[in-house]
């Protein structure tokens, strides 16, 4: 077996042994509705997995800021952005030569108060708004998927 026919979550744990992780920005976009809370879910390019918007630093941006525009190209919305991060989750990326990367987003909340239809990736991207805990459940990623469910 090598390393790329490895399960994904398999594939994780390897990499975790193997080199330190890059670090990336999340943003975790939340709105208010009667019901509760609820957090806007966005699917992943090629695996189509329930993620939340995320990149890479960008310069001369502090990764909150990073995270901000990542919300705004990958699912439409703006909003505040809290300066300080939230929390962290590992996961393996696969880049496209096929090396697997360990990376560590840091959790930025975003409060949101306008969604478009019309955004820089709406063509490639689906996504949805589903309570914290729905979004936990949804999500692969056990990492996430606990700060979600710990998220208050």
């Amino acid at each position: 077996m090598n390393i790329r026919t490895l399960p994904h979550d398999m594939l994780d744990h390897v990499m975790e042994f193997m080199r330190p992780a890059f670090v990336q920005a999340a943003a975790l976009c939340l709105r208010d509705t009667n019901h509760g809370p609820e957090v806007l879910l966005i699917q992943s390019l090629r695996r189509k997995h329930w993620i939340i918007p995320k990149g890479w630093p960008m310069k001369n941006r502090s990764l909150a800021e990073a995270a901000e525009i990542e919300a705004w190209e990958e699912a439409g919305v703006l909003g505040r952005i809290h300066p300080d991060p939230i929390g962290a989750f590992t996961y393996t990326k696969i880049k496209k030569s096929g090396l697997p990367v360990q990376c560590r987003p840091q959790v930025y909340r975003l409060d949101v108060s306008v969604c478009h239809d019309s955004y820089p990736e709406a063509a490639r991207r689906t996504r949805k708004w589903v309570s914290l805990l729905e979004a936990a459940e949804t999500v692969r990623n056990p990492q996430l998927a606990e700060l979600l469910r710990n998220f208050s």
